[in-house]
C-alpha cells in the first residue's frame, strides 16, 4: 500500500509543478494509462509467445514467465491475506 501512496504523492507533486508552470499534462490520463498497459502487455508477448510456440498451454505459459505477476504487480490486499493466516509474504 505504501508504494501506491508514494506513487499518488509523486503524481500530485508533478501536477502542482505543472500547474505552477502553467503547463498541461503531456497526455490525457486515460490515454497515458492505456499506453502504460500496452507497454506492460507488450513486454510479455515474446516470452509468453515462445512458451506457446513450444506447446505450453496459455495459462501455464503465463505462470512460467510470471507474466501475470509482472503486469499486475503486487495487488493491494495480498499481504493482508498472508498476515491473517500467519504467513508473512514479502
Amino acid at each position: 500500500m505504501r508504494l501506491y501512496v508514494l506513487s499518488l504523492g509523486a503524481g500530485l507533486l508533478v501536477g502542482v509543478i505543472y500547474s505552477l508552470m502553467s503547463v498541461r499534462s503531456p497526455a490525457p490520463p486515460l490515454a497515458a494509462l492505456i499506453g502504460l498497459l500496452g507497454i506492460l502487455v507488450g513486454e510479455q508477448i515474446i516470452p509468453v509467445g515462445k512458451q506457446l510456440w513450444n506447446g505450453t498451454a496459455f495459462t501455464a505459459a503465463c505462470e512460467k514467465t510470471q507474466a501475470t505477476h509482472h503486469v499486475f504487480g503486487q495487488l493491494p490486499g495480498r499481504n493482508e491475506v498472508g498476515r491473517a493466516s500467519g504467513k508473512d509474504q514479502a
